[in-house]
């Protein structure tokens, strides 16, 4: 055969039912002796975004012979792997094919995946497709395409997914080597880790101290398990959903979790869990990837986190075509740092039953509620308020001249009193106070339905004097800011309001406190509230009366809407998934037309009474793709609120939002 051979196929072997068009295609080689080589190439680094041609090829080959792994490739670009490259055995080949990269990056707009023959010293390019890249490289491909002027800024914003985002804020896991997960749970909190096994929280802070790396593994997690969760590498849970306890708290640590694992079974008095046919001790390791759900046995290696200058001027692009504000949920001044570090806006929700779980204050709060007298209650809750103080002073620092929506008491008090006998006894005898009043106290507080129960505003007009001390502190804290040149600006939202008149009662109550600081802090201090009812988005034209601000709790909202527990959906959804009922979990994408209806009647019936007010959207929703796509669009909603590593994903979610918008409406006029 010639340089240029043709294969025929038999034409005669052909269906008829083919019909009558063939196509005959030229053939070349790159196994005709030295003068012949073949290889693949990328116009860009695919790992990095560099611009550097990157590649590899074989002298007298073919195609196949590259990827077969039979031979050992030679580099496109000259490096310091010692062998021979393109570059240095054939520079006018070389040459060429740099001007046909420039080429076709002109002609596409994007980054190539190339493969190419040389026959006899002649070049032929076989095929060019644009490339699959690293999240990372896609960064700086966009960024470095748009400077160079083959893209516009919009297409660089399009070009990068918020998922793509999310992945750069988080290290990963090194699966070229995992094998089969164990199993697959709910992906929580993005991110991979691996650790030890704990069964406790104690467990966890011990193993801390001593400098090993630890995964709690729970069968749910409680507001009793903080310090341990802080403590740990990540969480494991065989309950709860992706708004239960474990998924919101360790989102805005920015830890891994795995949560909902039907098939977990954790013995917590052999200290033993089973998993995937195989059981395991504590002080086993074991790796969890938060971003896909999936466990693994033994400990995985971990690819680091990236962000740079790209990452910093894509994200200002995005900031440019961007309508919905982006707050983030922090409850210290370290998380709200590195959410305003990220782009944080403000603080659209400080949860404050956080702070009283740390330290000594956990005791504190005990003895408020075991108090056996009014005066000694009274007296318990003001040696709070200098505690409470001090957190709202790191968080106003933090966010210096930005807003801080601070959401009072919410929990029912009983999530604060201990479960164990040694832990009653304890508390019994550091308060002087009989094993049976701790018991009767905590049947008491006992209900069945505590999330529909005792709690938000219905313990501030319960306990008025618990709310009350937590506006003192946030004033206290405002104005001992201000004294030291710092600029708060606090809001005040009142959380499970249902009916005006609460608002009405407990806004009175804030406003006379408020009143007796005006002349320390001149700046206003909006009362809002939290909506997260169904009778509240519908009586929201009554609300709007007393409220300043609407702020959607869309976690019980949801919960609320279709009547499902977050934290035992996971029983049933994956069902209603495989069957079809749901396309999503609605804790994790919002519903957007029964949540999604309730939230524009909302806004609607809100705006009505009061147009100024202004309204944001706080529940974990606040950081999903999906969730903002729908909420831009809501007539109304002014921002979204997400935990702080979540922050650049809303923004990035934002700006895609806003484009799809432009696009459309460019469409429409065409």
């Amino acid at each position: 055969m010639n340089d240029r051979a043709c294969h025929y196929r038999d034409l005669q072997g052909i269906p008829e039912a083919w019909g009558t068009a063939v196509t005959v295609q030229a053939m070349v080689y790159g196994n005709m002796g030295e003068t012949s080589c073949t290889g693949v190439a990328f116009t860009r680094d695919p790992s990095t975004g560099e611009r550097r041609i990157y590649g590899e090829f074989l002298s007298n080959a073919q195609g196949e012979d590259v990827v077969a792994g039979i031979r050992t490739p030679q580099p496109l670009l000259t490096d310091d792997s010692g062998l021979v490259s393109l570059e240095q055995s054939r520079p006018e080949t070389f040459k060429e094919l740099v001007h046909v990269f420039n080429t076709l990056e002109q002609e596409f707009h994007d980054m190539q995946d190339i493969e190419f023959t040389v026959q006899k010293n002649k070049l032929y390019m076989l095929q060019t497709r644009n490339a699959k890249r690293t999240a990372a490289a896609q960064v700086v491909t966009s960024v470095d395409m748009c400077k160079e002027g083959l893209i516009s800024k919009q297409e660089a914003v399009r070009r990068v997914a918020p998922d793509q985002i999310e992945a750069l804020l988080h290290p990963q896991l090194d699966k070229r080597k995992a094998g089969k997960p164990l199993a697959k749970g709910l992906p929580a909190s993005p991110g991979g880790a691996s650790g030890a096994i704990v069964y406790t929280a104690k467990q966890a802070e011990a193993a801390a101290e001593r400098g090993e790396k630890v995964l709690l593994v729970r069968i749910e997690t409680s507001p009793e398990d903080l310090r341990g969760m802080t403590a740990a590498q990540g969480i494991l849970t065989a309950r709860g959903g992706m708004t239960s306890h474990a998924a919101v708290v360790t989102r805005q640590m920015g830890k891994p979790c795995v949560c909902g694992l039907g098939e977990l079974q954790v013995d917590l008095a052999t200290q033993t869990m089973t998993v995937g046919g195989k059981s395991f001790k504590a002080g086993e390791m074991i790796t969890i990837d938060g971003s896909t759900g999936e466990v693994y046995p033994g400990s995985l290696p971990r690819i680091a986190a990236g962000q740079g200058e790209h990452f910093t001027t894509l994200m200002g692009w995005a900031d440019e075509f961007r309508r919905l504000g982006v707050w983030t949920n922090a409850d210290n001044g370290r998380d709200a740092k590195r959410a305003r570090d990220l782009g944080a806006e403000g603080i659209g929700l400080v949860r404050t039953e956080h702070m009283f779980f740390e330290g000594e204050r956990i005791h504190m709060m005990r003895e408020v509620i075991l108090a056996q007298s009014e005066a000694l209650r009274e007296a318990a809750i003001e040696r709070l308020l200098p505690l409470q103080q001090e957190d709202f002073e790191g968080i106003f620092t933090a966010m210096d001249n930005l807003p801080v929506t601070v959401r009072l008491l919410d929990p029912p008090l009983h999530e604060f009193l201990p479960n164990t006998e040694k832990d009653i006894v304890a508390i019994a005898e550091r308060l002087g106070i009989d094993v049976k009043q701790v018991h009767a106290t905590i049947e008491s507080l006992h209900e069945q339905n505590p999330m529909l129960g005792h709690r938000g505003c219905r313990l501030g007009i319960t306990f008025p004097s618990l709310y009350m001390m937590q506006v003192r502190a946030i004033m206290e804290a405002a104005v001992a800011c201000s004294a030291r040149g710092i600029h708060p600006h606090p809001k005040i939202m009142i959380p499970l309001v249902s009916m005006a008149e609460e608002l009405q009662m407990l806004k009175g109550k804030t406003l006379k406190i408020l009143e007796t600081y005006k002349s320390k802090f001149a700046p206003a201090v909006p009362v809002g509230t939290m909506i997260e009812l169904p009778r509240a988005c519908i009586m929201a034209h009554e609300i709007a009366k007393e409220a300043e601000f609407f702020s959607f709790g869309t976690n019980d909202l949801t919960q609320t809407c279709f009547g499902i527990s977050r934290d035992d959906a996971n029983t049933f959804l994956p069902d209603y998934k495989k069957q079809g009922l749901v396309k999503t979990d609605p804790f994790a994408v919002l519903d957007p037309d029964g949540v999604g209806g309730l939230i524009k009647i909302a806004c609607e019936g809100g705006r009505r009474t009061r147009p100024d007010l202004s309204v944001g959207i706080c529940g974990e929703h606040g950081g999903n793709p999906q969730s903002i796509m729908f909420v831009h669009k809501v007539p109304g909603v002014d921002y979204v609120s997400c935990s702080p590593l979540r922050v650049p994903v809303a923004r990035m979610a934002a700006a895609h939002a806003a484009l799809a918008d432009l696009a459309k409406s460019m469409k429409s006029r065409l």
